[in-house]
């Protein structure tokens, strides 16, 4: 079952990648406009590899929940504490950029400028249930 969680957050985030690439290309004029996809906190030339490493990361995690084995596997104590302590500061840090912006741009209510936010949510998501998988795993060996 956790393959399949990590495979549909990859799967989401490679769409969010494959639509603003899209849209940067004119490709895609039903797709919302480039603000609505980008922050421009990273210059897009540099995010776009950037979020091909982490597909790329991300795509071999996968493959090692869904084959059993392998490194992202194997129970490491770092992995049930530390990426849990990462990925929840994260997620709780998107989820205060949400509200944050939702204060300061009212005009932008509900959906405006979201989509990099929600695909933040989206990659902690997925570093959340790595974590969990692991710290499940250590609580078992410790019963």
């Amino acid at each position: 079952m956790t393959s399949v969680v990590l495979w549909l957050l990859l799967i989401a985030f490679c769409g969010r990648v494959l639509g603003q690439w899209l849209v940067v290309r004119g490709a895609a004029p039903w797709l919302p406009p480039m603000k609505e996809w980008y922050s421009g906190l990273l210059p897009y030339p540099w995010l776009l590899p950037i979020q091909i490493l982490i597909i790329l990361i991300f795509a071999r995690i996968s493959m090692d929940f869904t084959r059993g084995r392998g490194f992202w596997v194997t129970t490491r104590p770092f992995f049930a504490r530390g990426l849990l302590v990462f990925a929840y500061i994260y997620l709780a840090a998107m989820v205060l950029r949400y509200v944050l912006r939702m204060v300061l741009v009212p005009e932008a209510r509900w959906f405006g400028q979201t989509i990099p936010i929600f695909f933040h949510w989206v990659l902690a998501s997925f570093l959340i249930v790595v974590g969990r998988w692991h710290r499940s795993r250590l609580t078992l060996a410790s019963s």
